[in-house]
């Protein structure tokens, strides 16, 4: 386990919930959702440095998202396996919701990458 990320069995649904329910860390989580690791730099755009180190936090601290350095940077990705294993078709029926939904669309729209992930 990496330092400061929740075990599997300590990572609680309100503390999930709470890190989703921001549309900047919802954009964040749809674009990890593609697979992979990215650069803590590459999912956000124009989004200050200081304010992204807040929601990294939030998401690495709710054991939402994985992150690791490497180099001058971090490498995020998202722990769909334990997130799975906690709380199954959660994080599917909040994927789908935020692909589904107009009002959650519209709210992420300025966070998401002008073309969608590949899946």
């Amino acid at each position: 386990m990496l330092e400061n990320h929740p075990s599997r069995d300590a990572i609680r649904l309100e503390n999930v919930l709470t890190a989703l329910g921001n549309p900047l860390r919802m954009a964040v989580i749809v674009v990890l959702a593609g697979g992979g690791e990215h650069t803590c730099g590459s999912l956000v755009p124009g989004v200050s440095k200081s304010t992204l180190t807040h929601h990294w936090r939030v998401l690495r601290d709710s054991g939402v998202i994985w992150q690791k350095p490497s180099g001058r940077e971090n490498l995020l990705s998202l722990r769909s396996d334990d997130l799975n294993a906690r709380f199954p078709g959660l994080l599917a029926a909040v994927l789908a919701a935020a692909e589904q939904d107009a009002l959650t669309r519209s709210a992420l729209q300025p966070y998401l990458p002008a073309t969608p992930p590949p899946r």
